[in-house]
């Protein structure tokens, strides 16, 4: 069909792994060492398949199903990359993004889970799919409805709904007046927090036709300014964790 994107041979430019190194999903932090930690932390004999760049990717069994995780880097440029690499390259079915993300609602109080419905964005990722009109990139409702079965099963606080992807961690806000600045804007439409890499990654799957979901754990709270340590976001994230890695054994069957 005109227009499907070629399969990518292996190794692909950013990943060293060989055919059959990955499974059906893969969770995707940003930071190589949360990776390390998941892989360690939660998977049976985990076995090291990518490391270039330091790119930590690390496969092994979770509930008796093989489950990979491997970093993405920060930003939708690095994990519009690997999920392009990992959908058309290594056969990946489903991405599930584990990351943290800063609240912008009073509700929603550090180490909180977010599950994003869907990812408003002020990336121009999207110019790339030459498509009229604003594309609104959604979850998958398969990794969705697994997702919230997980999280109250494990008694976890979680939100569903949307949250915004930047391109920008350090926005210039100095001189704006409250009502124009734009986390205001968005906290008037409900979405509920902001991180970096949602939108790309559910753009990719839409495109290639795959799943794609993000859970995060509420890291800061941008209104307030109250946050945890980078030891923290590190490790102490395990409930997005667990719940992910739930999801994956999930879908195996599917």
């Amino acid at each position: 069909m005109k227009g499907e994107p070629p399969m990518l041979t292996t190794p692909t430019p950013h990943i060293s792994a060989k055919p059959g190194d990955f499974g059906k999903t893969v969770l995707m932090p940003g930071d190589p060492l949360r990776s390390k930690f998941i892989a360690e932390t939660f998977l049976e004999n985990p076995v090291l398949v990518n490391n270039v760049r330091g790119v930590q990717g690390y496969t092994g069994t979770y509930k008796g199903v093989k489950v990979s995780v491997m970093a993405s880097g920060m930003g939708m440029p690095a994990i519009g990359i690997y999920s392009h690499e990992l959908f058309n390259g290594y056969g990946v079915e489903n991405i599930i993004r584990v990351g943290s993300a800063g609240s912008i609602q009073e509700n929603i109080h550090l180490y909180d889970l977010v599950i994003a419905q869907g990812a408003c964005t002020d990336s121009n990722y999207a110019a790339q799919f030459h498509l009229p009109g604003t594309f609104a990139p959604i979850a998958s409702w398969e990794l969705l409805s697994e997702a919230v079965k997980a999280a109250e099963a494990r008694g976890a606080t979680y939100h569903v709904g949307n949250v915004n992807s930047s391109d920008v961690f350090y926005g210039d806000h100095i001189g704006v007046p409250e009502g124009l600045d734009s986390v205001y804007g968005l906290k008037k439409m409900g979405v509920m927090a902001l991180e970096m890499e949602a939108a790309a990654l559910y753009m990719n799957a839409a495109r290639y036709g795959k799943r794609a979901l993000c859970i995060c754990t509420i890291s800061d709270h941008v209104l307030s300014g109250v946050e945890t340590t980078s030891e923290e976001r590190q490790t102490a994230f395990t409930e997005m964790m667990k719940v992910a890695l739930d999801v994956a054994a999930a879908m195996e069957s599917r």
